[in-house]
């Protein structure tokens, strides 16, 4: 078998390094949890929902600006939580004629849009909370606005410890710590609602610090000043998420580890002489394609045809159709065989293409080709 050639970039900026046994486990919770998912996100919006009828109602009798602020996050919330939903279910569409690798990718679309939209919706809180820096007045009814961010913190802080409990048991499965699994992970629907969870538990941590603030001093400037503190926050989150769904929309490397399992897999097959234009795509939520052109052994293909169907039978009707001189057939009997040849080659191509599923699961599509060497056109 001769060398194999590779072309192909090289460059990767992680490197993640995992057992073979787990590999198959990243990919069944992948897909498993898509269900649990789906009804853990639909709780949580109509959660969110909930949570921003209340704050909206003390908003409008205590005309607090941090208030206000939480009204502003908890509909992000509600919107971030909506697009996620519609993005699970948008991307599970099968593959057709326009798409015919599948929707996968737009799970990464609507929380990009929701993310755009917190963005904005920060900005304006900052600006409202700086323009009444020195205009706030006193408030009242601070009981109700105290009773409502109560109540909001116990349901936010127990999805955040399910949503914590969530990115910790994907970080175990891949391998890798927390902190990795947030920028890197697979699976990036724990990590969007752990990051929204844990900015509304500091939300209201900080609205009820700064009311906190206004009674015990009397001085209504801590409620702007919580409102632009808030803001921040928000501008913070919503920055994190537009960094990492763009990230996984522009397309990232596959792992290393899983790179050299199909490269060395296709150096030690017989059948493959060497490899050229190999490239690796990643396709959606933990899922990726496989693209190369093969230079196959055509002495190796053609022993193993003669193996299957008798090397004798072929060079019994060779020679007979040779000592008559019977040129149409032999031209038959090659024209069978150029087609049994080809059919052997599909079938050589499809046994690779099913071993490299088997080898990573994650690569859900393998596009092999044939390769042909440009020959250089005469001077």
């Amino acid at each position: 078998m001769g060398s194999l050639v590779i072309h192909h970039e090289d460059n990767f900026r992680y490197s993640i390094h995992r057992s073979f046994i787990t590999r198959p486990k990243i990919f069944k919770k992948i897909e498993a949890d898509d269900h649990s998912q789906q009804a853990v996100t639909t709780t949580n919006l109509w959660c969110n929902f909930i949570i921003f009828s209340l704050k909206f109602g003390v908003w409008i009798v205590t005309s607090s600006h941090v208030i206000l602020a939480e009204v502003v996050h908890s509909a992000a919330d509600f919107a971030n939580r909506a697009f996620l939903l519609y993005g699970l279910n948008s991307s599970k569409r099968p593959p057709d004629a326009l798409h015919p690798y599948g929707y996968s990718m737009e799970r990464f679309i609507w929380p990009l849009i929701s993310a755009a939209i917190l963005c904005c919706g920060s900005s304006a809180i900052i600006i409202h909370g700086v323009q009444n820096l020195w205009t706030s007045q006193p408030l009242g009814n601070i009981f109700y606005a105290a009773l409502v961010i109560g109540g909001s913190l116990i349901i936010k802080g127990a999805s955040l410890v399910a949503s914590v409990h969530a990115v910790r048991k994907g970080a175990e499965i891949e391998g890798m710590t927390m902190r990795d699994y947030m920028w890197r992970g697979h699976d990036l629907t724990p990590v969007t609602v752990m990051t929204q969870d844990g900015a509304a538990v500091t939300g209201l941590v900080i609205a009820a610090a700064s009311l906190v603030a206004v009674k015990m001093t009397g001085n209504p400037i801590y409620d702007p000043i919580g409102s632009i503190v808030v803001g921040n926050l928000l501008g913070g989150v919503a920055i994190f998420l537009i960094r990492r769904n763009a990230r996984e929309l522009i397309g990232r490397p596959i792992d290393d580890h899983d790179k050299k399992r199909v490269l060395e897999f296709l150096k030690n097959d017989p059948v493959v002489n060497g490899v050229y234009e190999c490239k690796f795509e990643v396709t959606g939520s933990g899922f990726s394609r496989f693209m190369a052109e093969i230079d196959f052994n055509s002495d190796q293909l053609v022993e193993s045809y003669l193996s299957r169907t008798g090397l004798e039978e072929w060079g019994e009707k060779i020679r007979n159709a040779a000592k008559e001189k019977d040129r149409a057939g032999i031209h038959k009997i090659m024209s069978f065989y150029g087609a049994e040849f080809i059919k052997a080659l599909g079938s050589e191509i499809y046994r690779l293409e099913m071993e490299i599923k088997e080898i990573v699961p994650g690569i859900r599509y393998v596009d092999i080709e044939v390769h042909n060497p440009i020959i250089s056109p005469p001077e």
